[in-house]
């Protein structure tokens, strides 16, 4: 079975840890405060989903408003976007669902699979995103959820795993209605995904 490319970004407001979860997933590090993305950068990585090679072209982009116009052209095309938060800050979370979910639904991929990373839940201590609030939006939207720390490396393989096995079921559905002259829309995916009361940790 050939392997499949898929063009993921990650997405969010400034320092919410985006650079750092890719570094965790891709090369197994933890980045003690990096420097600011500069619009946009790339990394890939290969992963095994059952039977089937997912290779994955990871586009981290900054999220200063300055760059905000310029990092639409790297949403094209993408068929996963991991939405980003900081479990600290309030605003990250409210900017997620009012900018950057728009900017993904509207610029990426007709099928894209979406998910969100409460990120630095090593901090849960500070926490000022109510989890259950954060969990209830990424079942309204029909997002991969996952809280996650780059520091204590938790929940970072899994959205990318998620979203990648979502990616996979989605497109089979696809397929399999595709052959039998059945029109597939977003919503007859979710349904399925609905009844299968899948939880995601």
């Amino acid at each position: 079975m050939s392997d499949i490319s898929l063009k993921v970004v990650l997405v969010g407001e400034t320092a919410t840890g985006k650079t750092c979860i890719i570094e965790r997933f891709v090369n197994e590090k933890y980045l003690d405060n990096p420097d600011s993305t500069i619009s946009a950068a790339y990394k890939n990585k290969s992963i095994q989903i059952g039977d089937q090679k997912l290779s994955l072209d990871i586009w981290d982009t900054a999220g200063q408003e300055i760059y905000r116009a310029v990092n639409q052209n790297f949403y094209l095309n993408a068929t996963i976007g991991i939405m980003v938060y900081d479990i600290t800050r309030l605003e990250t979370f409210k900017e997620l669902k009012k900018y950057w979910y728009e900017q993904l639904k509207t610029s990426g991929d007709e099928d894209m699979v979406f998910g969100i990373a409460g990120n630095k839940c090593d901090l849960l201590s500070q926490e000022k995103v109510d989890e259950k609030e954060a969990r209830a939006y990424a079942k309204e939207i029909d997002a991969v959820f996952f809280l996650t720390s780059s520091k204590e490396n938790v929940g970072i393989s899994n959205i990318f795993e998620e979203c990648g096995k979502k990616y996979l079921e989605k497109n089979k559905l696809k397929e399999s209605k595709k052959d039998k002259g059945i029109t597939i829309s977003k919503d007859d995916f979710k349904g399925d995904q609905e009844k299968k009361k899948k939880k995601c940790c």
